[in-house]
């Protein structure tokens, strides 16, 4: 359970949209903890993005602070200034995503989750628009978006599926493992915080590249949201986490 509230150029005040979805975290009724991250995109200097991000951040803080009760606590309040870019900055909407607060929730529990069915056993005729699969042997090396060699027969399952079924449309849903600290892990390869996101976003190039249309495919990241092993203990439950999972958009 995570969200992201954004702000305009140079400024650390709520927009509707944004009181909205802190109004609604603060109705939660279960035990949480939040962790309150603020972030800029990198226009201003080092030292004025660190201050600006602190204030988007206390923001944020303040303004659940006045609504949620005594079973939400507000672990850490932190200003990472422009460490975090999610993206090259090269458009004013990219630009835009990264000047954020991002706000994630702690649960203190053990996780273990079953697997979603194989969206490459599944009929088609049987799967439900908005249902998510697993991609079954689709796993990452740690802070890459490069998958395991035993993913490659699934990834050609994938692409034979897509092709023989041109009205299909997809959601790749990527996610990380262990760094919970922050939404998202950093890509090495590529220098920015947003891992889970390239992760998915390596399963559609390479579909589009085997010819299958960019708008029948979406990527997006999800973070350390939804382990299916929390706390990691063996370098296999981390493999298992490392992983992208398919919604159903269009049949």
């Amino acid at each position: 359970m995570l969200t992201s509230v954004y702000f305009v150029h140079n400024s650390s005040e709520l927009n509707d949209e944004s009181k909205k979805k802190l109004d609604s975290l603060a109705q939660l009724k279960t035990n949480l903890t939040f962790r309150v991250f603020g972030n800029c995109d990198p226009s201003g200097s080092v030292g004025y993005n660190k201050v600006l991000s602190e204030k988007r951040a206390n923001t944020v803080s303040k303004y659940l602070q006045e609504k949620i009760g005594n079973n939400i606590n507000l672990k850490s309040t932190v200003g990472l200034g422009d460490e975090k870019q999610i993206n090259d900055n090269s458009t004013e909407e990219l630009r835009g995503k990264n000047r954020r607060v991002d706000l994630f929730i702690e649960k203190g529990q053990e996780i273990s989750q079953k697997e979603f069915p194989s969206f490459l056993n599944t009929n088609i005729s049987e799967m439900k628009v908005k249902e998510t699969f697993s991609l079954p042997n689709v796993n990452f090396i740690g802070n890459r978006h490069v998958w395991l060699p035993n993913g490659n027969e699934s990834i050609k399952q994938l692409l034979k599926i897509m092709k023989e079924n041109p009205t299909l449309e997809i959601e790749l849903q990527g996610h990380i493992c262990c760094d919970y600290e922050n939404f998202d892990g950093k890509d090495i390869d590529l220098g920015t915080f947003n891992l889970s996101w390239t992760r998915a976003n390596a399963i559609k190039e390479f579909l589009q590249m085997q010819g299958i249309d960019s708008s029948r495919i979406k990527a997006v990241g999800l973070g350390h949201l939804n382990p299916l092993i929390y706390p990691e203990r063996t370098e296999n439950d981390r493999i298992k986490n490392r992983r992208v999972e398919v919604v159903l958009l269009k049949k």
